[in-house]
């Protein structure tokens, strides 16, 4: 007997639908799986059958052929378990064929006792069957529920075990659906061991700069010794950006779930991602790759900040692909099977010393490199590379007084961002919703409409021009500084003053860095 179950695997951002044909006919005993299934769904025939024997089901000793259509696309992972398990059962008699299995789609990795385990890529799996004709429900395993249930786009069911699911489909017991309140989970966001900027003391300069860059989306590079505090006011960063939209935290799930790192239960990502690689990541790890392209550093960011600590200590290919990311905001990997875009909408901040040793222009420690040696250490940062980061500012070593207990109290995260918050609503209005949604990534055309300066910042911004051997794109970068600067001071024009802090944190060139 034939039977025809519908499921889903993940592939890339999205899933891809997959038809599980089983047929149970006469001959010698025989268990294949075709349609170009990789080790892990080959492995799934020694769990399907030990999972029907132990669910109180009996495994047929017949010629088993299972099809996994569309047969010419390469299926991976251990999705299919379950879907192969029911034609079985379906093919075989002990399971009903049904109108309800008819218009189910069914997903999971079996035990062999039965019970069914997780899978990654629960979301972008329900958003992809919400599409596919004919089916209106989706069977899953119940750690995944919640996840899936987010979509909206089709009715989840959690199941535990193969046995649960067999008396379900059987009408001897029933399940409810799963149901979420996405908005009370986007709201949810626990505070507690949260990092805070009030702990970070001194370093006013430095928090200014990252509150800009907060609320411009700019991308930010800090220089300075060893200990001036440049992780600790890094790892700060996600504290003062908004709360993630709804859109942003769907996205950001997504690439969490087809990456497998949701936690157990997790439903959204509803917390801006921090990522900080290490320097000797591999170019594969941070922008994406792997036969079947998997998401890298650059895209478990998306809507995040990506933390490059010991800039200059990364290979310079890998610093290089950042480059095309940080512009398109979005990678595309590319593999002869075909190709996937990965969201890459990350805000990017370096942190380096000022030379190999650390030390370089410190007012307490002596540099003990050479002229050459941080010529050398800066060449490993291309000028392109460094040409996008917005914000280059000098991270001093902290003063006894600004970290002794006779300091001033420091302000919190929470009133900074409120800061930030206002600053991203103005820029919203300003855009009418439009892309860009924030000045880092305004065109020249939104350039020449929103951030024209007043008489005396049109000549401070000519004077800077000639006197620092300004390019056209510096000339941009310090003119969208400077929009944020007065976003975040409520102007709607921009004013000297503006135009003056904003030339405060240009990119410095080769021979500024060398002199650093």
């Amino acid at each position: 007997m034939l039977a025809m179950i519908k499921s889903c695997v993940a592939y890339g951002m999205g899933g891809l639908p997959v038809t599980v044909e089983v047929d149970v006919g006469a001959g010698l005993a025989a268990f294949e799986i075709v349609g170009l299934p990789d080790a892990a769904v080959r492995e799934s025939r020694e769990r399907v059958r030990s999972a029907l024997k132990n669910s109180g089901f009996e495994f047929p000793i017949r010629r088993i052929t299972v099809n996994l259509a569309p047969a010419d696309v390469k299926k991976e992972g251990p999705y299919l378990d379950l879907p192969i398990a029911v034609g079985i059962l379906v093919a075989t008699g002990q399971i009903p064929m049904s109108e309800r299995l008819a218009r189910a789609a069914f997903v999971g990795e079996l035990s062999l006792e039965g019970s069914l385990r997780p899978v990654s890529g629960a979301l972008p799996i329900a958003d992809c069957l919400g599409g596919v004709a004919g089916v209106d429900a989706l069977y899953l395993p119940a750690d995944n529920a919640a996840e899936a249930a987010i979509s909206n786009s089709v009715a989840v069911w959690g199941v535990d075990s193969l046995a649960q699911l067999g008396r379900v489909m059987a009408g001897e017991a029933e399940i409810a659906p799963t149901e979420v309140d996405i908005e009370l989970l986007l709201a949810s966001s626990p505070e507690e061991g949260q990092l805070d900027m009030s702990e970070v003391r001194g370093q006013q300069a430095v928090k200014r700069a990252l509150e800009i860059a907060a609320a411009g989306g700019h991308n930010l590079l800090m220089i300075g010794p060893p200990g001036s505090g440049k992780t600790m006011l890094a790892r700060r960063l996600p504290t003062i950006l908004p709360p993630m939209t709804l859109a942003e935290s769907l996205e950001v799930t997504k690439i969490y779930s087809i990456s497998g790192m949701l936690s157990k239960g997790q439903a959204l990502v509803n917390r801006r991602p921090f990522r900080a690689p290490h320097h000797v990541a591999s170019a594969a790890s941070i922008i994406g790759g792997g036969t079947t392209p998997r998401p890298g550093e650059i895209s478990l960011a998306s809507q995040g900040v990506l933390f490059l600590d010991e800039l200059a200590e990364f290979d310079r290919d890998v610093l290089d692909a950042l480059r095309q990311p940080l512009e398109d905001r979005v990678v595309t990997i590319s593999r002869v099977g075909g190709r996937v875009d990965f969201p890459a909408a990350f805000q990017l901040i370096g942190a380096m010393n000022p030379c190999p040793c650390g030390y370089f222009g410190d007012s307490v420690k002596r540099c003990s490199c050479t002229p050459h040696q941080r010529q050398r250490y800066f060449d490993k940062i291309s000028g392109p590379l460094l040409d996008r980061f917005d914000i280059q500012i000098e991270v001093p070593r902290v003063k006894y007084k600004e970290i002794s207990g006779q300091a001033a109290a420091e302000e919190s995260s929470a009133l900074i961002r409120n800061r930030v918050e206002a600053a991203r609503r103005r820029q919203a209005t300003r855009f009418n919703g439009r892309a860009p949604l924030t000045n880092a990534a305004m065109s020249r055309a939104d350039l020449e409409r929103f951030c024209r300066p007043d008489a005396a910042g049109e000549q401070l911004m000519s004077q800077a021009f000639s006197s620092l051997g300004l390019s056209g794109r510096g000339h941009d970068r310090i003119l969208k500084i400077a929009r944020t600067i007065a976003d975040l001071a409520g102007e709607r024009r921009i004013s000297a003053a503006h135009i003056a802090e904003a030339i405060q944190y240009r990119s410095l060139d080769r021979e500024e860095l060398y002199a650093f």
